[in-house]
C-alpha cells in the first residue's frame, strides 16, 4: 500500500498544508490519481455540516424579515465530483498546473506513475505573468 502525500503550490510561492491518501495500487495513471484525490476532497467537503453562527447581538424581527436570519444554518451546497474531475483534467490540458511525482514531472494524463510507500505528489499551479 502506498501513502501518497499531496502538496499544492503555486509559482507565486503559495503552499497549502500537505495531506495524505492511502492507495492500494503501486501504479496508477495520472488521470486516476487526480480522480481519486478529487473524489476524496469532494467527499470530505460534502460530508461537512455547516456550522450555525451564534451572534452576540441578535437582529430584530424586522431585520430578520428584510435580510434573513444571519444566525440560521445556511444550506450546504453539494459538489459534483465528476464535474470537478472534468474541470481538473481540462485545467491540466491547458497547462493550468503541472504535476510532479517525486522529482519527475508527469506530462500526460494517461502516463503511469509509480507509487511507493511515501510518495509526494506536488500540484504546481502556474500563475500567468502580468502583461504576458
Amino acid at each position: 500500500m502506498a501513502t501518497v502525500t499531496f502538496v499544492d503550490e503555486s509559482t507565486a510561492g503559495a503552499r497549502t498544508p500537505a495531506w495524505v491518501l492511502r492507495i492500494f495500487e503501486e501504479r496508477l495513471t495520472l488521470r486516476e490519481l487526480i480522480r481519486r484525490r478529487i473524489h476524496q476532497e469532494v467527499a470530505e467537503y460534502n460530508a461537512a455540516a455547516p456550522v450555525p453562527r451564534r451572534l452576540l447581538v441578535q437582529p430584530t424581527p424586522t431585520e430578520r424579515a428584510l435580510n434573513g436570519d444571519p444566525g440560521a444554518e445556511r444550506p450546504h451546497r453539494r459538489i459534483d465530483p465528476q464535474r470537478q474531475v472534468a474541470l481538473a483534467e481540462e485545467a491540466f490540458r491547458r497547462n493550468g498546473f503541472v504535476v510532479l511525482v517525486g522529482d519527475r514531472q508527469v506530462e500526460e494524463l494517461d502516463d503511469e506513475v509509480d507509487l511507493r510507500r511515501d510518495t509526494e505528489v506536488t500540484f504546481l499551479k502556474l500563475v500567468p505573468l502580468v502583461g504576458g
